[in-house]
């Protein structure tokens, strides 16, 4: 079950890098919940449902172009999936590159994306899930 929720974790980036809202859409549960940090962003915020996840994706391509998710490594725990992630972008404005090495635990439930929350690294996703580095 758990190698299923990777692979489910993996489109949901391959649809964000490819700009495919339709397939993040549905890869998401109506009712999911983003949990993004003030240690993670400037615009902290939690973003429900599949109307946040729009808001998500619309706030991210108002501020940066060239967009990209990169999954580093994946730990299967359950129906959860920790993923150490490498963000890198450049600004709208000013063409500045961006990079950002964070973690994500990401809970999977019946095929469907029900939640995430964004961590400063790996080692505290995995200890947000009970397991250590």
């Amino acid at each position: 079950m758990s190698q299923q929720n990777v692979q489910i974790v993996r489109q949901v980036f391959g649809a964000f890098n490819s700009e495919d809202i339709g397939c993040v859409l549905a890869l998401t549960h109506p009712e999911v919940e983003v949990e993004i940090g003030p240690e993670i962003s400037a615009e902290p915020d939690t973003y429900r449902g599949h109307e946040g996840m729009r808001r998500y994706i619309q706030t991210f391509q108002d501020a940066m172009d060239e967009i990209r998710f990169q999954p580093e490594r994946f730990w299967d725990v359950g129906e959860s999936v920790v993923v150490a992630l490498l963000l890198t972008a450049k600004g709208r404005q000013t063409s500045i590159p961006v990079e950002q090495r964070s973690a994500g635990v990401w809970t999977i439930r019946d095929g469907k994306v029900v939640g995430v929350r964004a961590y400063l690294s790996a080692s505290e996703a995995l200890e947000a899930v009970g397991l250590a580095e």
